[in-house]
């Protein structure tokens, strides 16, 4: 089972406790205080180790604690401070306080750290607090308390590539096929319920990783199909490979749909490169209606390239296409995300006003949704209703006064609203 979200519990140490003592000597009656300060508490401690790629050894364990400092001794011997609690993850680990929902931090070079629960500092003995007019002092300080936190944990996969495409498009097909994975493959949607790495080996000297994404369902944006589960581990790659179903009714307007659903989830999923291949060419009625698809794609000015993911037709073709395009591709240091503070702000949300004759809706997904529209394409403005419905935009509308035939604004396209 691969899990990539969990929620853990981490407790740093509490510090030692200072001692009040004072020294005892022959004759020396009143050698002064010494007492001990005591030890640090450890801290918890994330670091990214290399060869992990899942969150599952947290499955069975959800509480790590660090331990305690050691308190101050005599003669001024301070307390052992605990050993820090490392926690190993995986490149690619995002990590928020669950309870606040605050970025901690992303965690994506080896050896990376990050404290995430500070040990407490160990308590001062009494020698501290000597002073002129109290040369013997009985007071000393209690280590600091520990930390504890809920956390959760999310696994954003690193791959050169990742593979995009409708459920069944046969995408774990193609990764088992030109890597060493072993995804589960059957012959029905979502087969997929867990993302998969593979490495590809194209020669002695050149290699690429590739992710394989489950199937992608309209709305997926929005966690339709888990999509929010799925989406976010292909923020880490660099090329897509988008898998068209020869066997589907419209595999064109499936290219649509998925393209719209990357890139309303992140802009920068929606400007990557893109390979786009159709699958399962070996079956006759999939090579019958190629050509047109192709002609259809060229008008576009994109490429369309048959592949068999079952026959291994065309793999190393489609293969070293994506590396060269890898490295052509800007190679941008992967960034550890840092925490942003700013006032929350809710991307579904909307504003309505009406300007003259004009209704105008203002709103970050609804207007980029608009800009992504293909107008002349009756499914895609059947999305774009079915978007406005789900966000509340219509019924809004219609509560406002709206009246047939009325123009509604949406980012640089006016509507005609008809009920």
């Amino acid at each position: 089972m691969f899990i990539d979200s969990v929620i853990i519990t981490v407790r740093s140490g509490k510090g030692g406790d200072g001692m009040v003592h004072m020294h005892r000597e022959k004759y020396r009656p009143r050698g002064g205080p010494d007492g001990g300060d005591g030890g640090r508490g450890g801290s918890v401690i994330l670091q990214v180790v290399p060869t992990l790629n899942t969150l599952n050894r947290f499955h069975h364990n959800e509480i790590f604690s660090a331990e305690n400092g050691k308190n101050g001794g005599p003669s001024n011997q301070s307390g052992k401070s605990a050993p820090d609690r490392i926690i190993q993850v995986p490149p690619g680990t995002i990590v928020y306080n669950d309870e606040t929902t605050q970025l901690l931090g992303d965690l994506v070079n080896p050896g990376q750290t990050l404290i995430v629960a500070k040990g407490g500092r160990g308590g001062r003995g009494n020698q501290h607090f000597a002073s002129a007019r109290n040369q013997m002092p009985l007071t000393a300080e209690r280590g600091e308390p520990g930390e504890e936190f809920v956390l959760r944990l999310e696994l954003r996969l690193i791959a050169d590539v990742g593979l995009v495409g409708m459920p069944n498009a046969g995408k774990s097909s193609f990764l088992a096929a030109t890597s060493n994975a072993k995804p589960k493959i059957a012959d029905y949607p979502f087969t997929t319920l867990e993302p998969n790495l593979g490495v590809v080996e194209l020669d002695e000297e050149n290699s690429l990783v590739i992710a394989d994404i489950p199937g992608l369902l309209e709305g997926a944006h929005e966690g339709i199909g888990l999509g929010h589960d799925f989406l976010r581990h292909l923020q880490r790659t660099r090329v897509l490979i988008h898998i068209l179903d020869g066997l589907s009714e419209d595999p064109y307007e499936d290219f649509l749909t998925i393209n719209q659903e990357l890139s309303l989830f992140d802009e920068h999923l929606g400007r990557l490169p893109q390979i786009v291949v159709f699958n399962k060419m070996d079956l006759p009625d999939v090579e019958e209606k190629f050509e047109s698809l192709r002609e259809r794609f060229a008008r576009e000015g994109l490429e369309l390239l048959p592949i068999s993911a079952v026959a291994h037709t065309n793999l190393k073709i489609v293969l070293w296409k994506a590396h060269d395009t890898l490295k052509r591709a800007p190679l941008e240091e992967i960034e550890p995300e840092m925490p942003v503070y700013r006032a929350e702000e809710d991307p579904r949300g909307f504003s309505i006003e009406k300007e003259g004759e004009l209704w105008v809706v203002r709103g970050k997904i609804i207007e980029r949704a608009a800009a992504m529209t293909y107008w002349d394409q009756p499914g895609s403005v059947r999305r774009f209703q079915r978007l406005m419905s789900g966000l509340g935009v219509e019924k809004a509308l219609r509560q406002a006064g709206i009246e047939d035939g009325d123009t509604v604004s949406i980012g640089d396209y006016e509507l005609e609203w008809q009920d």
